[in-house]
């Protein structure tokens, strides 16, 4: 389906029935004027909008568009009129935004007979351009696509990769091909593409496209959460589940894997959000957990106890485990090779003693910041 916004949508109505003769005599409403004052138009604007609906293909109309019309598969936009405001052009392009998988409708094209786009040019609201291209007097109106592609050096890309190059046919898990932090060359399906940069983009309170890098994203997201390091920290002290505040987060639409994995290092997510949002150096895990033990918090439980808070001291600085306290962790390797699980509570006294000795734990893992 596709719309053509103008002036003239009756004569513009007409001179598509004659271009599309054949298929008109099929149907009638294959091209179809849809105004305010042509209730055979209006009748169909249901159908229009329908995505089960087959006709009309083609809509003739003057100021649909801009009336917040929700036709998700409409894939082609022709503008032939002015356009006077820079909103009412941005409510015209999200028209065409609307996504339908069910017709893999991901994309839309936008024919400017009238210059609109030029003159309402926004890089906040539809970013920078693909490609630049400035045709001379007897060069064709299209780029070339036969024009190799070339890498930072100038050096033109080849259809071979090289020994340190890698093939993808396909995402792995979502991580940037990097070879010792640095960029390098990636081929999919034999054609080279190279990684520039990972950047969210979204829809911020007044309908605007933001475009940020994922940092900044994130630590945007952070500060509307937390508005300040003292209201982070009293919020993650107080919290008796650590867990629970990234479950909140995730919630909300904000997970913290994309940003650990951009940083590139074994980070508590305390630290991700204290660094991210509040620009506070990070510890890693194991120095956190080699901070504790160097302050020998254990030494007032017995022998099986405190090989209990070490072993549960290192899977958090090997894993990162933020309940710590559930007693289910007690099952698995290697507390299983240490006794069982009512043996390794009592150790404590009970469980009560076990849940207020590993918050004790916790306290001294975060100790130097609160």
């Amino acid at each position: 389906m596709f719309c053509v916004d103008t002036e003239h949508a009756a004569r513009m109505r007409q001179a598509l029935i004659n271009e599309n003769a054949d298929l008109v005599a099929e149907n009638h409403r294959y091209v179809m004027r849809i105004t305010g004052n042509d209730k055979d138009g209006q009748d169909q604007l249901g159908n229009f909008i329908d995505p089960e609906s087959k006709y009309p293909v083609i809509v003739t109309t003057s100021r649909l568009l801009s009336t917040g019309v929700d036709a998700q598969t409409c894939r082609l936009i022709v503008l032939d009129r002015e356009v006077g405001s820079m909103t009412e052009f941005k409510q015209i392009v999200g028209r065409g935004t609307r996504v339908h998988e069910d017709t893999k409708k991901f994309y839309f094209t936008l024919i400017d007979f009238r210059g609109a786009t030029s003159h309402f040019a926004d890089k906040d609201f539809d970013g920078e351009p693909v490609q630049i291209y400035e045709p001379g007097g007897e060069d064709p109106i299209s780029p070339p696509d036969d024009v190799p592609p070339t890498d930072e050096d100038g050096e033109t890309f080849t259809n071979t990769p090289g020994d340190d190059e890698t093939i993808v046919d396909g995402p792995q898990d979502g991580e940037l091909p990097l070879v010792g932090g640095k960029m390098h060359k990636v081929y999919v399906d034999g054609v080279p593409v190279r990684i520039i940069a990972e950047r969210v983009e979204y829809l911020d309170e007044n309908g605007k496209l933001v475009t940020e890098s994922l940092r900044d994203y994130t630590k945007n997201a952070l500060k509307k959460r937390f508005v300040s390091l003292d209201d982070f920290l009293k919020r993650w002290k107080s919290a008796e589940r650590k867990q629970a505040i990234i479950e909140e987060l995730e919630a909300e639409g904000l997970p913290l894997d994309p940003i650990a994995e951009e940083l590139g290092k074994d980070l508590d997510p305390f630290d991700l959000i204290c660094h991210v949002a509040f620009d506070k150096k990070p510890l890693t895990r194991r120095e956190r957990a080699d901070n504790v033990k160097k302050r020998d918090v254990f030494s007032k439980y017995g022998e099986q106890a405190r090989a209990v808070l070490d072993a549960l001291l290192a899977k958090y600085a090997d894993e990162g485990v933020l309940n710590l306290d559930d007693a289910n962790v007690l099952k698995i390797d290697p507390f299983n090779k240490m006794g069982s699980v009512v043996q390794l509570i009592k150790a404590f006294g009970d469980r009560q003693g076990f849940e207020k000795a590993v918050h004790e734990l916790q306290c001294a893992i975060y100790q130097e910041a609160a």
